[in-house]
């Protein structure tokens, strides 16, 4: 019996980044699936703020090279990777890369706590990234597993621009859902900026609320299932959830791990039932 194929990609992960409810939920999820039977491949971000000489990450020749048009513009892919050794398990954690929007001493916000300005920029980039890399790798996840607001944008790329890719077909999308406040992070011409692959602004209209970003939300719209990553959750994210009326689990700290493989198991299966 072949082993489940699980996609992690966070825009956090210990040691990589600060410790965070994302990072350490990750850091922990990560080494465990790979101790139970499955296949994983982890991605995220390579902010400057990673020393690569410390972590000793090298670049991944054969998946670098792409490119990923952003508003029009070209921006150049670098993968680079790490092995993460953890009590006996080694795993591998691909970063993606890019010096326009990578390459500064903050993750998310400047010295001074203002966000970035091409925050939405940097959102597009790395959820096209995330999917051409996979493709590249011809790795065909059935469970794709995102963890933050920098990572909202896959469901829905995944559910409308490459809705006939066939590596994604049999693939089970689950939101890891934080309490944080993407908006607080991303402009208003987030859904310009979004649209992708012939899709217009109108497509995005799940990810705006009032004109404003609505990111959490559009992601919970366009997945198959939650995992609530904090347990206590804003109202509208309450209210997003009943509404989306998905699979939902509600674990956090030291159970979620072995809560989520669970978890993972019972979307598999229904789906074969169907």
């Amino acid at each position: 019996m072949s082993k489940t194929k699980v996609l992690i990609v966070t825009q956090e992960m210990d040691p990589y980044t600060e410790l965070t409810d994302i990072a350490t939920t990750v850091r922990a999820l990560a080494p465990y699936l790979q101790k139970n039977q499955m296949e994983i491949r982890v991605l995220m971000p390579r902010y400057g703020t990673i020393n690569e000489r410390r972590h000793r990450l090298h670049e991944v020749v054969r998946l670098s090279g792409m490119n990923i048009i952003v508003d029009d513009d070209d921006y150049p892919l670098i993968i680079k990777v790490a092995s993460l050794p953890d009590k006996g398990v080694r795993m591998q954690v691909y970063f993606l890369d890019n010096e326009d929007f990578f390459k500064r001493k903050f993750v998310h916000v400047d010295k001074a706590g203002k966000p970035f300005d091409d925050n939405a920029d940097r959102a597009v980039f790395f959820s096209k990234g995330v999917i051409e890399t996979v493709r590249k790798f011809g790795w065909p996840p059935d469970i794709i597993h995102v963890h933050g607001w920098m990572t909202s944008l896959i469901p829905f790329y995944l559910r409308t621009a490459y809705k006939n890719e066939p590596l994604f077909k049999n693939s089970k999308i689950v939101y890891s859902l934080y309490q944080s406040g993407p908006e607080d992070h991303i402009a208003d011409d987030f859904a310009m900026k979004a649209s992708i692959n012939a899709l217009s602004e109108d497509d995005l209209a799940p990810y705006l609320e009032d004109g404003k970003p609505a990111l959490h939300r559009g992601a919970i719209k366009y997945s198959d299932a939650v995992i609530r990553g904090n347990a206590e959750l804003s109202e509208k994210l309450e209210t997003a959830l009943t509404e989306a009326g998905i699979p939902t689990l509600d674990v956090q700290g030291e159970e979620a791990p072995k809560a989520s493989v669970e978890f993972y198991r019972e979307l598999l299966t229904a789906e074969v039932e169907k």
